[in-house]
């Protein structure tokens, strides 16, 4: 049955080009007032004013929704790593200390402190878990992430979490595209041997989750102590060879060629770019690559530096937004906080954030002609806010404002 949403105070459609929005392109909202949203079988039927869209033929007998707020396309959060054993709490009291991030990493913290409980879990009990987090997200408006492996880094356990992603997807109506990011780090059992453990992922790990399918993506963290730029390129070259999309964790903490590599690897996204120079955005420009800023990352991390949004725009780079969800750098998974930091602490304009969040968010997971407008033909992924005016949601911070979620036409979190 269609189902009208209507009463819409204002609706963002981002009606316009089928393609990743870049410069004054993403301060174009396609803003309508006193609208309506025209549903039927997962699909957007019809668009914009109200009167409008009630003359559309499915609309007399349509189920009313009576929505008095603002409604724009669901949240696509295009970098998250939602499948962890347990919350990093000791790393949470050393940096509330003063430990740096390399401190943490020297103690034991980081990545390798999550190796032990991830091993040892369970695939059906990490499957449950990750559908119980799946339910926080929807209830805060976003309805599609991806999900990284990259705290198992063995065989077994890398694929357990792909396999656990693709489990938990039968319980949630959360849309959950899968990264391999066995790359993460160097496990202990390595040595610290980073080149000989990459040379195990790609001889026994990628070829495997590639051919069972358990991935969309490829990721590796570039950074000092971690992979080479060098290494990164090769890295994901083989990993598009085996038909996994490449992305890249770059210039989160200094500036060490890692855009370029993912850039020149042919990257749908480099995620982070706190460090970016110009030689990098000029790469990113020229590859088409997106840029995915994390900013609750470097809010929770209490860091000054934050991602040049502004300058990533003016140059014509395409900007996502994601919340980088993790349990020891930003146990985050609410959009509507990163909306608030992009705007506060990266000069970006509400306008802007929002589009980052929905329309290059869904590019920057591939999916941008199915997801991340409100148009004709679209998917019926939406989020309807308590608000007047869209500026709300990146003006309040600390609760949540997101009255309804619905994904393929379906209404998955009410709050009335």
């Amino acid at each position: 049955m269609a189902i009208l949403f209507t009463n819409i105070k204002q609706l963002l459609t981002f009606a316009g080009d089928s393609a990743p929005r870049a410069g004054a392109a993403m301060r174009e909202i396609g803003l309508v007032k006193n609208a309506a949203v025209l549903v039927n079988g997962g699909i957007i039927e019809a668009a914009g004013p109200r009167a409008a869209v009630a003359r559309h033929r499915l609309a007399k007998k349509a189920r009313k929704v009576e929505v008095n707020g603002v409604c724009l396309p669901g949240f696509v959060d295009s970098h998250t790593h939602a499948v962890f054993a347990e919350p990093r709490l000791k790393d949470f009291s050393m940096r509330a200390a003063g430990a740096s991030y390399q401190e943490i990493k020297a103690a034991g913290g980081g990545i390798i402190s999550s190796i032990g409980a991830v091993r040892a879990q369970p695939l059906k009990a990490m499957a449950a878990q990750l559908a119980a987090r799946a339910a926080r997200f929807l209830e805060c408006g976003t309805t599609t992430i991806e999900v990284k492996s990259g705290y198992g880094l063995s065989l077994d356990s890398e694929l357990k979490m792909l396999r656990a992603v693709r489990e938990a997807q039968k319980f949630t109506p959360l849309e959950m595209l899968p990264t391999l990011l066995a790359a993460h780090s160097v496990p202990p059992e390595f040595k610290g041997d980073a080149q000989k453990y990459l040379a195990h992922v790609i001889a026994e790990i990628l070829p495997k989750a590639a051919a069972e399918k358990l991935a969309v993506f490829a990721d590796i963290f570039c950074e000092k102590g971690y992979f080479t730029p060098e290494q990164t390129t090769a890295y994901l070259k083989e990993a598009a060879r085996l038909g996994l999309r490449p992305k890249v964790h770059s210039e989160q903490l200094s500036n060490y060629g890692g855009t370029r590599a993912g850039a020149a690897a042919g990257a749908i996204s480099a995620d982070h770019a706190d460090h970016v120079y110009a030689e990098d955005i000029a790469a990113l420009r020229d590859s088409g690559t997106i840029a995915t800023l994390l900013p609750a990352s470097n809010y929770y991390l209490g860091l000054s530096k934050y991602p040049p949004a502004s300058e990533l725009i003016a140059e014509g780079v395409p900007v996502a937004l994601a919340t980088d969800f993790n349990p020891g750098t930003c146990p985050c998974w609410n959009m509507q906080f990163v909306l608030s930091a992009a705007c506060t602490h990266c000069a970006m304009t509400p306008e802007e954030a929002i589009c980052a969040a929905t329309v290059n968010g869904a590019w920057a997971l591939g999916i941008g002609d199915r997801a991340g407008s409100v148009t004709p033909g679209m998917q019926a992924d939406l989020a309807f806010f308590e608000a007047d005016d869209y500026r709300e949601l990146a003006y309040y911070f600390g609760a949540n404002q997101n009255l309804l979620t619905v994904k393929k036409g379906e209404i998955v979190h009410p709050r009335f």
